[in-house]
């Protein structure tokens, strides 16, 4: 049985939770301390707000070692605020947090909460079938390192990318019932590192 956690300081930690139960093979997990983290196979920053998470991080000294442990290969995937956590670049903001995936951000790239919406996409290296996606508050990728795979772009703009041990998504696969993005990063980033 594989552990996943998910990154309980706020945002949709029980939704993500319920998700990773529904698969094979895996227990969902909140955790809130390093001593937690150290015990997983793999983590999910979940949406929020990344400011706010990231000086709850700071404030309870997790951000050098958390960062350390994601540079060092520890399966890890950012949804909406957990992508702005692990951006190198964050567009009109100084402050970065773990800096580990290159990539540029913008915050909010949508638009506020009135500009959420909902669409479906066509991604064969992801799913067979059509996949649904949640935009709430969503930022966007607006540029890639050479090393970074680009998963999924809407309406020009990259909503999802893949570098090494690192997965991140403009949207929130928790809130629907589909298990595409869950199911490929257990099997591409966890499962498919433990077997190497």
């Amino acid at each position: 049985m594989y552990k996943v956690g998910v990154l309980a300081i706020q945002g949709a930690v029980s939704e993500h939770i319920a998700c990773l139960d529904r698969l094979p093979d895996v227990e969902g997990l909140a955790v809130k301390t390093m001593a937690e983290i150290n015990q997983v196979d793999g983590l999910i920053l979940p949406g929020g707000e990344s400011t706010a998470m990231g000086k709850i991080l700071g404030y309870y000294n997790m951000l050098e070692p958390l960062r350390t442990k994601i540079a060092n290969g520890l399966p890890v995937w950012g949804t909406c605020a957990g992508l702005i956590l692990l951006a190198k670049e964050i567009t009109g903001q100084p402050v970065r947090y773990f800096s580990t995936m290159d990539i540029t951000v913008r915050r909010n790239g949508y638009g506020s909460q009135l500009d959420s919406f909902e669409t479906t996409v066509s991604l064969p290296n992801v799913s067979h079938g059509n996949i649904p996606l949640v935009f709430i508050r969503a930022p966007y990728i607006e540029k890639v390192g050479e090393s970074v795979e680009v998963l999924a772009k809407i309406q020009g703009r990259i909503v999802a990318a893949a570098q090494n041990n690192m997965l991140v998504t403009s949207f929130h696969p928790e809130l629907t019932t589909d298990l595409s993005f869950h199911r490929y990063f257990f099997e591409h980033f966890i499962q498919n590192r433990a077997a190497k």
